[in-house]
């Protein structure tokens, strides 16, 4: 069962496809691709200006919101208000800007290209711990995003988790137990490869 720990602070930061902004590379498949190939892409997004968010054509995006107390998404002509913890799917090709009511947000950012994979996120609180199991055929992502955490497999010693620190779990499948308390974004991608 390949379990990684990915550090928050090993994130590679890249511009945005429109150059506006900028964003931390959690992970991304096929490893080493780019934006005009990935399979999914994860990454954690520092929206500070209001504006034009990138074109992916083929590409359904997911944005939950860590860090601020809202975002105003116009997509396709309609407002929508983002709140924290509350993950909000919209299609890549869609038009879409951003109003920043109370000032600059941070966001996790899943992208899948349609035909290639699909992602669902669910922001979870830990209470003490709580088992999460992989299933073949996905690859599964979770990001500490408050509290005190750690990463606990089999018999090895516990790994302490740093906030925006992800654990990845891919194939062939298995369970990861996080413990203490705390809040964690589970992001679960489904897929036909494997990788991570």
């Amino acid at each position: 069962m390949p379990v990684t720990v990915l550090s928050c602070a090993d994130y590679e930061r890249m511009a945005w496809k429109n150059g506006a902004g900028s964003t931390l590379e959690v992970a991304a498949a096929p490893v080493g691709s780019g934006l005009p190939d990935f399979y999914w892409r994860v990454s954690i997004a520092d929206v500070e200006a209001e504006g034009p968010f990138s074109l992916f054509p083929g590409v359904d995006r997911v944005l939950t919101l860590v860090d601020g107390p809202s975002m105003i998404l116009a997509v396709d002509g309609t407002d929508y208000r983002l709140t924290p913890a509350t993950p909000f799917a919209f299609p890549g090709e869609s038009t879409v800007s951003c109003r920043l009511p109370a000032g600059p947000i941070r966001g996790i950012n899943v992208m899948t290209r349609r035909g290639r994979a699909a992602a669902s996120v669910t922001v979870l609180d830990v209470e003490t711990h709580r088992d999460i199991t992989v299933h073949p055929g996905e690859t599964l992502l979770t990001l500490a995003l408050s509290g005190q955490l750690a990463l606990s497999v089999s018999e090895l010693a516990p790994v302490a988790l740093e906030r925006l620190d992800a654990v990845c779990l891919g194939e062939p499948g298995g369970s990861i137990r996080m413990q203490g308390s705390g809040t964690i974004a589970e992001i679960r991608i489904e897929h036909q490869f494997t990788d991570c």
